[in-house]
């Protein structure tokens, strides 16, 4: 059955859960080739937030941990160390001849279409024994949809309930195209059973928390709770959180974080991409 499909309806108690430790990350340890396979290269955006930085790397471990005789690494684009130019400078110092970037974004907006794109070209420039090639961004997917519908169940609260609503929540973009795609998958998702699904951004001109949670109210809705649509802490995620404490939701789900699903689905990108170049 599908992340999409509907699903028995049971109601169980709600929480809210604590924030993640902001425990600073382990450093990250450079690794050489492995076998024949590119790199995969992981790129997350980046916060001053050390718990960002944290999640990151236990996302790696997991992707490390499903598939042990890959070589996988993490860069940011902004923020966070390393970045990804001098991720690409030591691969190709270490000997490495082919590389995978897989986007950690939840949507195909301007960090996507323009940051990652304009770093590997320049990458391509200045490094030229390196083969470096792009994956999709992670989003959206129902896999996504998986993963959040897990996180909402350490909140108690169990999919396709129909007196809940959820407010996504994500970063938030002003690329017109990725927020349809938010959108869609909102809509999607309100599918399966929900009283009703309401995207909610901490950026780019909202709506915001309250504004969602009382749309859902509108339609129905008995409670309501916040799904996360982030993949780690930060300035932005904290910002929905406090939207769900002013607005005093019935619970809050953490953030996807290095959920099983997530790890998968970086894993599917890479050989998306991979398979494709090995076939051309």
């Amino acid at each position: 059955m599908s992340a999409m499909a509907a699903r028995r309806t049971t109601n169980r108690p709600v929480a809210v859960l604590p924030s993640h430790s902001s425990t600073p990350p382990t450093r990250q340890v450079f690794s050489s080739t492995v076998g024949h396979q590119p790199a995969l290269v992981a790129v997350a955006h980046g916060s001053r937030d050390p718990r960002h930085a944290q999640t990151v790397t236990e996302l790696g471990a997991a992707v490390r941990g499903r598939r042990v005789s890959l070589q996988v690494e993490i860069a940011y684009l902004d923020l966070s160390e390393p970045r990804l130019p001098d991720m690409l400078r030591r691969l190709e110092a270490a000997g490495v001849r082919q590389a995978t970037a897989v986007p950690l974004l939840l949507a195909p907006a301007y960090h996507a279409k323009t940051d990652i794109p304009r770093a590997l070209r320049r990458a391509r420039h200045d490094h030229p024994r390196l083969e470096v090639t792009a994956a999709r961004a992670l989003g959206p997917s129902p896999v996504l949809v998986t993963a959040l519908e897990r996180r909402l169940r350490e909140a108690g609260i169990w999919p396709g309930d129909p007196s809940i609503g959820i407010v996504l929540g994500a970063a938030g973009t002003s690329d017109p195209a990725a927020r349809r795609q938010i959108e869609q998958l909102a809509a999607e998702w309100a599918s399966t059973g929900w009283a009703g699904v309401a995207c909610a951004y901490a950026s780019a001109g909202g709506p915001d928390v309250a504004t969602a949670a009382n749309q859902l109210k509108r339609q129905g809705a008995d409670r309501v709770v916040l799904a996360p649509y982030v993949l780690a802490p930060g300035i932005l995620p904290d910002r929905l959180f406090a939207g769900a404490r002013a607005a005093r939701l019935d619970a809050v789900a953490p953030v996807l974080g290095a959920a099983p699903e997530v790890a998968s689905l970086i894993i599917e990108r890479y050989e998306e991409i991979t398979l494709l170049t090995a076939s051309a």
